[in-house]
């Protein structure tokens, strides 16, 4: 049975466009293609597609899912891997809900108790279940840096992984601290924070000015890293990515 690609688009939600530049870039040619250059589908391109939706899902860019598909031998052990991607991450989904819903408490608690809402969250490890590998995954167009950032931490041992969480969040903690003394964000304090920051990733992989800029869009555009930074202190996202911007200007050429 073959569907043509109107029906597939409907049946996945995946428009009829982005199902052509699938086949343009070899990720997913269609079975065949009748009269009129239309496209038809049969199960094992569903089945293909499906698996590019859930690397997707997971945070993986067109390039790594070609990668990882191209290296694909037996299908059911592909899609065995792919549900333990995603069960391991609904576990991390399931565990940052409950970090960020202990800061909401946190903060409601706060307001009745009529503090100025200014005021900075301290939590122990407000970066739990949020490690630096998933965090860059959203770094969809610089896969040589998530790749090198999974490289290293996946050899990490528990310890390790809580200590890089802890120093993140007091890294961010010290950040908020100058933003609500009113302090520039391209101010010398604020950049030798900044510097501690980039320090920090690099003992992994420095990043180029390019690469870290982005991660600073990253702070504001992706719901995960705003909810942290914004748990700490009001207006700490924007404040972030300014300061990112201001050091990648001056300090990475």
């Amino acid at each position: 049975m073959a569907w043509p690609i109107a029906e597939v688009a409907r049946m996945s939600g995946v428009t009829a466009r982005t199902l052509r530049h699938y086949d343009e870039i070899g990720l997913l040619p269609p079975a065949w293609i009748g009269t009129g250059g239309h496209r038809y589908y049969e199960e094992r391109q569903l089945l293909r597609l499906q698996q590019v939706l859930v690397l997707r899902a997971l945070g993986l860019g067109l390039p790594e899912i070609g990668r990882i598909l191209a290296a694909q031998i037996d299908e059911l052990e592909a899609l065995r891997g792919h549900h333990n991607r995603l069960l391991a991450e609904r576990d991390r989904l399931d565990a940052l809900a409950g970090t960020v819903a202990r800061t909401i408490a946190e903060l409601e608690q706060s307001r009745k108790d009529g503090t100025d809402m200014i005021s900075i969250t301290r939590p122990e490890n407000l970066f739990e279940s949020i490690g630096p590998a998933p965090c860059m995954k959203v770094l969809h167009d610089f896969p040589d840096l998530v790749r090198a950032v999974e490289r290293r931490t996946s050899a990490w041992s528990k310890a390790e992984i809580e200590a890089n969480e802890r120093e993140r969040t007091a890294q961010m903690i010290q950040l908020a601290e100058l933003l609500a003394t009113g302090t520039p964000a391209d101010a010398d304090e604020a950049q030798a924070k900044i510097d501690t920051q980039y320090r920090t990733l690099a003992r992994i992989r420095a990043a180029t000015a390019e690469e870290y800029r982005a991660i600073g869009h990253t702070c504001v555009e992706n719901e995960h890293w705003r909810a942290a930074y914004e748990s700490i202190a009001p207006g700490l996202a924007e404040y972030q990515q300014a300061a990112i911007e201001a050091y990648a200007a001056t300090r990475l050429h």
